[in-house]
C-alpha cells in the first residue's frame, strides 16, 4: 500500500513496496495501437518534460514528432534488427509504455515483456498505467510518511 497526499505520491510509494523500480532517466519505449495514440501525446510531453528519451516504433515515433516531441524511430520485432527487443536486451529501455491488438502485435508484446522481466524493465501495457507512472515520478523522491489520521484531517476540512 502507498499512502500520500496525491495520487503521484501514493503509486510511486505504492510502486517502491511493490519492488517495482521507477526509472530516474533514460529512454522509455513508446508503443501503442492506434486507439492510445492521441491519449499517449500527453503522456509522451510529460515523460519528456522529466528529462526521458523517447523511442518508439514508426506509427508512434511519427505522430510524437508532428506535435513537436522528440522520438527516435525503431522496428518492431516483425519489421527486422534492430528492433525494440533488441534495444531491451542491449539495456537502453528504462521504461516500457507498450499497448497491443491483433495477432501479430501480441505476439511482438509477448516478446517485449518477456525481455523487460528477464532486464527488470519497468512496463505498462495500458495507457491508465501509463498515466499512473508519470504522475508516480514526480514523486520519485517522495520520502515522507503519511499517517492516514492526517490525511483524513485534510481531505475533511
Amino acid at each position: 500500500m502507498g499512502v500520500g497526499a496525491s495520487f503521484g505520491e501514493a503509486f510511486a510509494k505504492a510502486t517502491l513496496a511493490a519492488g517495482t523500480v521507477l526509472p530516474r532517466g533514460g529512454k522509455v519505449l513508446i508503443s501503442v495501437r492506434d486507439q492510445d495514440k492521441q491519449g499517449a501525446l500527453e503522456v509522451a510531453r510529460q515523460l519528456a518534460g522529466l528529462g526521458f528519451e523517447l523511442v518508439g516504433t514508426r506509427g508512434t515515433a511519427r505522430l510524437l514528432h508532428e506535435i513537436g516531441v522528440p522520438c527516435q524511430a525503431t522496428n518492431k520485432v516483425a519489421e527486422g534488427r534492430p528492433h525494440v527487443v533488441d534495444l531491451i536486451k542491449n539495456d537502453e529501455i528504462a521504461l516500457i509504455i507498450n499497448t497491443t491488438e491483433g495477432k501479430l502485435a501480441i505476439a511482438d508484446s509477448f516478446a517485449i515483456r518477456r525481455e523487460a522481466l528477464n532486464r527488470k524493465v519497468t512496463y505498462t501495457t495500458t495507457l491508465a498505467g501509463a498515466r499512473a507512472t508519470v504522475l508516480a515520478l514526480q514523486y520519485i523522491d517522495a520520502s515522507g510518511v503519511n499517517r492516514l489520521q492526517d490525511l483524513h484531517q485534510e481531505f475533511d476540512a
